[in-house]
């Protein structure tokens, strides 16, 4: 196992995703951050509170996309629903998708039809803690956190939220 962010390299890799959205977000467009249930929401959480304190009003959602998934049927009554909870019109807007992880890009393409089913947004930008090599989809994100390049690798990420601690680990 290696630890690729400990809780110091997690906070400072937040503040540099949220300083490179800022810096993207286009001058009076109303914009939202919209996580990917489960981990991506609290992700998203914490970059919309870092674009408020840098004066930015910004939406914040979270995003359930399990009947959204291609591999539905054989999750089977393992599938659980969850709510999607976003209190605004997404139609016109800039969103910043989150999620933790991107690897094969099936979990960002559920996202991005679930999205579209609720409006036409202004844009769509992914915004991911980790970037995995091993697309299946031709997705990539806009703005990513670590860059990994060996295919093999598994990661997982532990956040405060739910396991206690800020971390991401590799093996």
């Amino acid at each position: 196992m290696q630890v690729l962010l400990e809780q110091q390299q997690f906070e400072q890799t937040l503040n540099d995703l949220a300083e490179r959205i800022r810096n993207d977000i286009p001058p009076g467009k109303p914009v939202a951050v919209v996580g990917i249930l489960r981990r991506g929401d609290a992700l998203a959480r914490r970059l919309a509170e870092r674009l408020r304190l840098a004066g930015l009003e910004i939406g914040i959602g979270a995003l359930d996309i399990t009947l959204y998934r291609d591999d539905l049927a054989q999750k089977g009554p393992e599938a659980v629903v969850r709510s999607t909870e976003i209190p605004f019109d997404v139609t016109g807007r800039y969103i910043v998708l989150v999620d933790d992880v991107l690897y094969t890009g099936r979990t960002s393409r559920a996202a991005l039809d679930a999205l579209t089913d609720l409006g036409r947004p202004l844009a769509i930008r992914l915004a991911v803690l980790v970037e995995r090599p091993g697309r299946q989809m031709p997705i990539q994100a806009d703005y990513a956190g670590v860059k990994l390049t060996r295919v093999n690798e598994n990661v997982r990420v532990f956040l405060h939220e739910t396991d206690g601690q800020d971390r991401v680990e590799m093996d």
